[in-house]
């Protein structure tokens, strides 16, 4: 009888898996018949020999962030996620589009939202904070921080022990400058990584985990600076909303597209002033970015 390992995918190598058992990193192929293994996954792997073994198992996940892939398709990025940080600051300007879609993304896969406003050493328009002050009315936590400035730093470096995270956010806004903050030798743990698999060279787009000084773990994931709607529905998006959620069964229609349709508990509460127009806006927009398959 096979001997399983539990471990803990922590990178991608080439063509193998870096899995981490207690102190070792060893590289492993996966069984055909498996879903895609991907960073943070729990798993159960046989081993052929002391630096190498098979994935024979991907243990239940309590989360997975996935992204669009070709055609229609979406494949998973990173697994039990608990929450992600989405990065942002006034340069390059802050787009909240996008900050929405992925607030809207998080509601939908049982994953945690909070929001790193950085750079604050610069100016902050007050357009910023007036869109702040609604962000933190619905609960997502906000932490301003600045690397250059080292202001905020500590506060966020002890929400992240604990847990398993993950930075999103546009390119500019200096999500690098933070994990390299707070993860001063990563590149060192990188190269660690491969000499201990001897196996394939790390490229940058791969997602990679990393064991975080003061405890908890961060997922460095370069290639999910924008992960799309991620095969939502149009029904999803809406939930996505945080303050939509009180609403939505109170539309007169089930399938309440929330644009022009009669007697729309979300339109009235716009009207009314308990959704804002901005978000609202957004929520359009966003809706129509989705593929026509999911209207």
């Amino acid at each position: 009888m096979t001997v399983l390992t539990e471990g803990l995918v922590v990178s991608h190598l080439g063509k193998g898996i870096a899995v981490e058992t207690g102190d070792q990193v060893i590289l492993c192929q996966t069984l055909r018949k498996l879903d895609t293994v991907v960073v943070g996954d729990r798993v159960l792997l046989s081993l052929i020999n002391a630096e190498q073994g098979r994935i024979e198992q991907i243990l239940p996940r309590h989360s997975v962030l996935q992204r669009p892939s070709r055609g229609e398709q979406i494949r998973p990025v990173a697994a039990n996620i608990h929450t992600i940080f989405v990065v942002f600051a006034t340069e390059p300007s802050c787009d909240f589009l996008l900050i929405d879609q992925y607030l809207a993304i998080t509601e939908n896969c049982n994953i945690q939202a909070a929001l790193v406003f950085n750079k604050i050493d610069l100016p902050i328009p007050e357009a910023v904070e007036q869109e702040l002050v609604h962000y933190q009315s619905l609960n997502y936590p906000l932490y301003r921080v600045s690397v250059r400035a080292q202001q905020g730093m500590t506060e966020l470096q002890q929400v992240l022990t604990n847990q398993t995270s993950l930075f999103a956010g546009q390119s500019g806004v200096g999500k690098s400058s933070l994990t390299n903050a707070i993860l001063p030798d990563k590149s060192l743990r990188i190269n660690s990584v491969s000499a201990t698999t001897r196996h394939g060279r790390h490229t940058t787009t791969a997602a990679t985990l990393y064991h975080l000084p003061e405890g908890g773990d961060l997922i460095d994931s370069p290639g999910v600076a924008i992960f799309g709607l991620a095969g939502l529905t149009e029904a999803q998006l809406a939930w996505g909303f945080r303050e939509f959620q009180p609403f939505i069964g109170q539309c007169r229609f089930n399938d309440c597209r929330h644009v022009n349709d009669k007697d729309c508990a979300i339109r009235h509460a716009v009207e009314n002033g308990q959704i804002t127009p901005q978000r609202y806006q957004r929520f359009l927009k966003l809706r129509e970015k989705m593929p026509v398959s999911h209207y």
